[in-house]
């Protein structure tokens, strides 16, 4: 991507033009967000300041990897593929936040995207909504994670004043996947459970291990930033164009940390099932 180094991720010459209008001070800076109307009063209400949409695009073309007909397997080479791909997206979303000197991006929406351009070429885009802290966090510090970029979250507006007012902060979006090849079942295998309701359990364990290596790796990524936990976690499955026995499984959540020293997780101040 042609442009200037912000956070060190590259913005395009658009993106530039854009947020420069978005500066404050600007004569006609129009602030733009994709939160709710709810959503823009309840962030304002915990004390930050919508400053603009922000969003990072990575289009790939994501390749075959060989695997066995007969074999439960991860498919290390797509799982990093797919990952690197939207952490490219992320990051190019954090440098717009940090060009416009945000401290924050909520509402932040991670989606995948085919396009028509050949053959499993696919988008993968990031959208959120800068904010800025009228004032530093209570107890000291700063609302930047620790490389000084912007944090991100993929909370609602509304589940974002429920975790500042119960006393914790976003450290950023984290993410795990895990790209998995299912085995095909023998024919003595399938011909077993024909006409009957039973349990195919190579299915179940493989289907199992490979959400436990999503999990896992959004949780190393929770521990990376010093998190004390992780709230508003989503697990989905995607199939993409790889076939029935091919599926990848994405684990998402916003890590958080205490505001005050002292305050831990699990004591009543926080809710830890924001959408209950």
């Amino acid at each position: 991507m042609a442009g200037v180094r912000a956070g060190g991720d590259d913005l395009t010459a658009a993106a530039i033009r854009r947020l420069s209008g978005l500066k404050p001070g600007k004569p006609a800076a129009i602030v733009t967000s994709d939160l709710s109307v709810n959503e823009f009063v309840l962030v304002h209400e915990v004390g930050f300041r919508p400053v603009g949409m922000v969003l990072g695009s990575a289009i790939h073309h994501v390749g075959i990897q060989l695997r066995r007909w007969s074999a439960d397997q991860e498919l290390t080479t797509l799982s990093r593929a797919m990952y690197l791909a939207r952490d490219a997206a992320m990051s190019r979303m954090q440098a717009e936040a940090s060009a416009l000197g945000a401290h924050g991006v909520v509402g932040v929406r991670l989606t995948v995207e085919p396009r028509a351009f050949g053959e499993d070429v696919v988008e993968f885009l990031a959208v959120g909504t800068a904010v800025k802290a009228d004032n530093p966090p209570p107890g000291g510090g700063q609302w930047r994670n620790a490389e000084g970029k912007p944090f991100t979250s993929d909370l609602s507006g509304q589940d974002f004043w429920t975790l500042v007012r119960a006393g914790y902060a976003p450290l950023g979006m984290v993410m795990g996947t895990c790209v998995y090849h299912v085995a095909h079942r023998k024919a003595g295998a399938a011909l077993s459970t024909l006409g009957r309701n039973a349990e195919i359990g190579e299915y179940t364990r493989a289907l199992y291990e490979a959400r436990e290596l999503a999990m896992a790796r959004m949780q190393a990524e929770a521990a990376q930033l010093g998190a004390e936990g992780v709230v508003g976690v989503h697990l989905d499955a995607y199939g993409h164009r790889w076939g029935g026995h091919t599926t990848e499984f994405f684990s998402t959540g916003t890590a958080v940390r205490p505001l005050r020293p002292g305050h831990r997780i699990g004591r009543p101040a926080l809710v830890l099932d924001l959408d209950g």
